[in-house]
């Protein structure tokens, strides 16, 4: 059965037509469509705005030398994503070897409350370990399913659930400890 393919707009054909000619105008326009959006991923993956300028560097140079094999399965945006994610999760892997951890199989809805701070929540998924973040803002803020984070990151989707558990867990008994300032 073969896959759905996703029709691109006019400007992202001709961006993809032009960078497949090495048209430097081209990859330009290309790069400057996505970077914002890749890097603010890259640093939430992250946690570390120069690790993330690597891996933004590093996903884009990806996606040049690999633009001819891009089939259209998905939005221009999603590949480019999807390589940014493994990129980010290769550099945290040389970084700091990430542990696997038990199986545990939980779809727990979190109730965060009538109040939560942006910038104090922001931070709190920071200050999770570098697993624990990457699945959970995956999962949680990008709208990934287990099974494509697993993939992704070359995990079982039982350790993607885990992770996710134990991320959500971290943030509840770190928001629980937040004082609201009337």
């Amino acid at each position: 059965m073969e896959k759905r393919r996703f029709t691109l707009s006019e400007q992202e054909e001709s961006l993809l037509a032009g960078c497949l000619a090495s048209q430097p105008l081209a990859q330009k326009a290309l790069y400057n469509r996505y970077k914002d959006a890749m890097y603010t991923l890259a640093y939430r993956i992250t946690g570390d705005s120069d690790l993330a300028a690597d891996v933004l560097q590093e996903a884009f140079i990806g996606v040049f030398r690999g633009l001819k094999n891009f089939q259209k399965r998905s939005t221009l945006g999603a590949w480019i994503r999807s390589i940014v994610v493994r990129t980010a999760y290769k550099v945290l892997r040389k970084e700091k070897p990430m542990q696997p951890l038990e199986n545990v199989a939980t779809d727990q809805v979190v109730d965060w409350g009538n109040y939560l701070d942006t910038e104090y929540l922001e931070q709190a998924i920071q200050d999770l370990p570098d697993g624990y973040r990457m699945v959970f803002i995956l999962v949680e803020i990008e709208g990934y399913a287990h099974k494509e984070v697993a993939e992704m990151m070359g995990i079982s989707q039982g350790t993607s659930k885990s992770q996710l558990f134990y991320a959500k867990r971290r943030l509840r008994k770190r928001l629980s400890q937040m004082t609201i300032v009337s």
